[in-house]
Formats: C-alpha cells, sequence, structure tokens
C-alpha cells in the first residue's frame, strides 16, 4: 500500500494513490483527468472491471479506489466485499444519479464503501467546470479513513438490538400514537464521512418515544431519499428524507434531502422543517451549520445537538450557536470516529457539553428524552 499516515496527515509522506474501476472509457478519462490536477493525488491505475483491477492493484495497491458499481463480469457490490474480507481499503462509490443507482450505492455503504460521487452527467468541460470538488474531496476525505474504524461500526450495528435505552426505561406505545405526540424537546444531529454507519448504529437502538430528530449527513442529491428509506426498514423509529413542512414528531427522524439545506422551523409548541435551495455553506449542502444555526433560533433549551464523524469543520459554529443558546451538546470522540474533523472542530470552539464514543450516544439521547418529559 502506499505510505501514507491515517490521522490526517498523509501528504507528508506521499501522494494518494487511486485506482479507477469503470466500464466507461469515458468516465475513466474523466475521473483521471480530475483527479490528476491536484498536486496531492496520483492516479496509478484504471480498469474496465474489478478482475483486470485486481490484477493491477496486486502489483501495486492503491490508498483509494473509485467505483461503479454496474460492471460486467463482476459487478461492484461483490468486488467490494471480496475487498474489504481480504485487504479492506477505502472505496469511493461512483454512481448513476438514478434511483436504481442510490439504491445499490447504499448496498455498497452497507458493505463497507466511504463515500458517494456522482458519475459526470454533461461530458468532460462541464464536469471539470461543475462537479470536480466533489470527486476530489471524497477521494482525501477516503484517504484519511482507518479501515478499522468502519469494521468495528459495522459490527457494532450488526450487534444492535431492533429496541435498546428509551424502551428499557419507558413504556412501549402504540407507533402510531407516538406519531400523534407533538414535543417541544428535539434532538439534532451532524455528521459526513463514516456518518451513514455511524447513524445506523445509534438510530437503531433508539425506540419509538424517542424525541423528533433532525439530521443532516453530507449526500449528494437522490442519495438520501434511498438512505432514509434504508434506515426506516431496519430501525424501529421512522425514518423519512424530509420535505418541506413536515412535522418534527416523537418517533420520527427526518433527513436533509441532498442537495437542499434544511431548517427547524417552530409555530406554537410545534416544529417543522423548511427545505430550500441556496449556496452551499462550507462547501455542503445539506450544511450542518444551517440546520444547527436554525435549532439555536427555534428550539434553543429545548434542543439536544449531536456533532459525530466527519471531515471538516461543518457544524461547529452551529453547535455553538446552539450551546449559547442553552442546548445540550454531544461530540463523538476520537477514537470511535471515522474522521475526527467535524467534532474536533466544535470541541475546538467551546461548543461541546461532553464527548462520548459511538456506542455511548444513543443512551445519552435516552437519557435526554427522560429528564424531559
Amino acid at each position: 500500500m502506499g505510505q501514507t499516515c491515517r490521522e490526517g496527515d498523509h501528504t507528508v509522506t506521499g501522494k494518494i494513490k487511486v485506482m479507477l474501476v469503470d466500464d466507461s472509457a469515458v468516465v475513466r478519462q474523466v475521473l483521471a483527468a480530475v483527479l490528476s490536477k491536484d498536486a496531492e493525488i496520483e492516479v496509478i491505475g484504471s480498469a474496465p472491471d474489478p478482475i483486470f483491477a485486481m490484477d493491477k492493484m496486486n502489483q501495486s495497491w492503491p490508498d483509494v479506489v473509485v467505483l461503479d458499481v454496474e460492471m460486467p463480469r463482476m459487478d461492484g457490490i461483490t468486488f467490494l466485499k471480496k475487498l474489504m474480507s481480504v485487504r479492506p481499503t477505502p472505496v469511493v462509490i461512483c454512481s448513476t444519479l438514478t434511483e436504481k443507482g442510490a439504491a445499490t450505492s447504499m448496498q455498497a455503504m452497507a458493505a463497507g464503501a466511504v463515500g458517494i460521487v456522482t458519475k459526470p452527467k454533461s461530458g468532460l468541460k462541464g464536469f471539470l467546470e461543475q462537479d470536480e470538488g466533489d470527486i476530489v474531496q471524497a477521494v482525501k476525505s477516503a484517504a484519511q479513513i482507518d479501515m478499522r474504524r468502519i469494521k468495528a461500526m459495522s459490527m457494532a450495528s450488526l450487534s444492535t438490538p431492533p429496541k435498546l435505552t428509551i424502551n428499557q426505561a419507558m413504556p412501549a406505545t402504540d407507533k402510531a400514537a407516538a406519531m400523534v405526540v407533538t414535543t417541544n424537546k428535539l434532538v439534532a444531529i451532524g455528521t459526513s464521512t463514516g456518518g451513514t454507519q455511524a447513524l445506523e448504529v445509534v438510530l437503531r437502538s433508539l425506540g419509538r418515544t424517542t424525541p423528533g430528530i433532525v439530521i443532516v449527513q453530507h449526500m449528494p442529491e437522490k442519495f438520501t431519499a434511498a438512505f432514509a428509506e434504508r434506515l426506516n426498514k431496519i430501525c424501529e423509529i421512522e425514518v423519512l428524507e424530509a420535505k418541506n413542512g413536515d412535522r418534527v414528531i416523537d418517533g420520527r427522524a427526518l433527513v436533509a434531502p441532498g442537495g437542499k439545506h434544511m431548517q427547524l422551523k417552530r409555530s406554537g409548541a410545534q416544529y417543522h422543517v423548511e427545505i430550500t435551495d441556496g449556496p452551499p455553506v462550507n462547501r455542503h449542502k445539506p450544511s450542518v451549520d444551517v440546520l444547527f444555526r436554525s435549532v439555536a433560533r427555534s428550539a434553543g433549551a429545548n434542543a439536544l445537538g449531536i456533532i459525530m464523524t466527519g471531515m471538516g469543520d461543518d457544524g461547529a459554529l452551529g453547535m455553538l450557536d446552539m450551546h449559547n443558546a442553552g442546548a445540550e451538546t454531544i461530540a463523538q470522540d476520537e477514537k470511535s470516529c471515522v474522521v475526527y474533523g467535524m467534532p474536533k472542530e466544535a470541541v475546538k470552539h467551546g461548543a461541546v457539553d461532553t464527548i462520548v464514543p459511538l456506542t455511548e450516544i444513543a443512551a445519552l439521547i435516552g437519557q435526554y428524552a427522560r429528564r424531559n418529559r
């Protein structure tokens, strides 16, 4: 494997070595052109399918693989699973912007992929002008990941019972009854790289009496719907991709749609979300800062803010606003983070009350719920 450092300063000893695997020669050409422009990245090879790719990788192992999911001879999901069992390596999925592509990409994330980018939509020139920052950022984020932490999160998710913390301490209620209860307490969560797996660990541990949850997970347009649908199938709480005007109620988690910002609004004792367009904030849309700042304004001390694994600093200032407004705030600790960027910045700004491992976050949500009922 390339000589890199996994704690965020891999560029000290060498470039990030990337292998491109896609059956489209045009896509391989475009991605190679985009990535090669960055001085910290070296494309060491490309292949039209996983079998050719493995032959090349055995000669020179990459730090990051950019992988298509629909290919001849061997599909991307099968290759990904083989890769994770033989030699776990950060994989960024390069997917079509379709419903089928989004659903398949969620399978890939569950199998250990660490990021998603969309395929070029409008040729080389358009891609270079519009989307080159996304793929470069995805590769750099992936290069920082310790794959042992991805495996640990997968194990934690598999071992999580369907009901935990909150339902053990409170009488379970009928799901339909829980959905009509309005609460003036809520939970706001922000995460990025490694967040799909981390959110699964947390949300699978929550029961129907959990306060309403609003979530920003950095993810491209279209993919958040498939992500929410997958979580909804495996969690006891209801998980939905948010739509404009959706209410924030007990037993429901709303995931901000990719390509849009989500803000919390309050009308009397009821909360709802507002979905808006607009420029990216901290290079992201949706942005954790946008959500957290709106929570500080609309909920103040009635909110619990949680910031989890992710590269960059999105959410740090928004969490500070929440903290200053009287909200309780939690950060995932460094040891359990896939990338300790966003939580680290929030801690650095003095925005965090409590720092805990990923596996303790659900329990703290349960304690918060019990204190405020």
